[in-house]
């Protein structure tokens, strides 16, 4: 979203300078964020209504006023967009729970609470969701890094919720129920399962895992 900012003369001297002509310039980097937030906002947005085949890289840099060139720069796939998009939900989670923690008896337990939470989230949105968990299944190579990203933000989520560090013998198994959640997201969008199935296999996968 662009702004439109008008400088206003602070003295009646023309040499004066405006007040904004003050201020100092955003920075290359504040400028790059923001130009990667309207990306990923138009992507989402057209996810949204239309699902991953409506993510198209020309409608993407349109509606976020950006060079079809400049998005190829900053994303290079429509694949990396939902990625960045379920990056981003993902940390959300993280901030949430930092200050609402999950209650339960047992690891597990408190685990269980949280996939049930990320996933009460993302079945409000199951046309959005279905075109994220797409681009989860991408073969291309430059995706893979923000899958691993992704992944990893997950296994800390589950971590923090299950009092279990890196060095933990439980690591691998959050690793691996990350790997069974992503799963049973495919097999939900793809309607193979439904909400109540989904929430029973994860709730499943967790107690045999923790």
């Amino acid at each position: 979203m662009s702004e439109s900012r008008f400088a206003v003369a602070i003295s009646s001297d023309p040499s004066t300078p405006a007040k904004d002509d003050l201020a100092p310039a955003p920075s290359r980097s504040t400028e790059t964020i923001e130009r990667r937030r309207r990306l990923v906002e138009a992507a989402v947005k057209l996810a949204r209504s239309g699902g991953y085949e409506a993510v198209q890289m020309r409608d993407v840099a349109s509606a976020a006023d950006v060079a079809l060139a400049t998005l190829y720069r900053q994303y290079a796939s429509k694949d990396q967009l939902l990625l960045a998009a379920l990056s981003n939900q993902t940390g959300i989670l993280r901030d949430r729970l930092a200050t609402q923690p999950t209650e339960g008896d047992s690891p597990a337990e408190r685990v269980i609470g949280v996939l049930a939470l990320a996933n009460k989230a993302l079945s409000r949105e199951p046309t959005l969701t279905a075109a994220m968990v797409t681009a989860l299944g991408s073969p291309e190579p430059g995706a893979a890094a923000m899958k691993v990203e992704i992944l990893e933000i997950l296994r800390g989520i589950l971590g923090d919720a299950g009092g279990l560090g890196p060095r933990d013998d439980g690591d691998a198994a959050l690793r691996t129920l990350g790997y069974v959640w992503f799963a049973a997201l495919g097999a939900w969008s793809s309607g193979m399962i439904d909400d109540e199935q989904m929430a029973s296999d994860l709730t499943q996968a967790a107690r045999l895992l923790l």
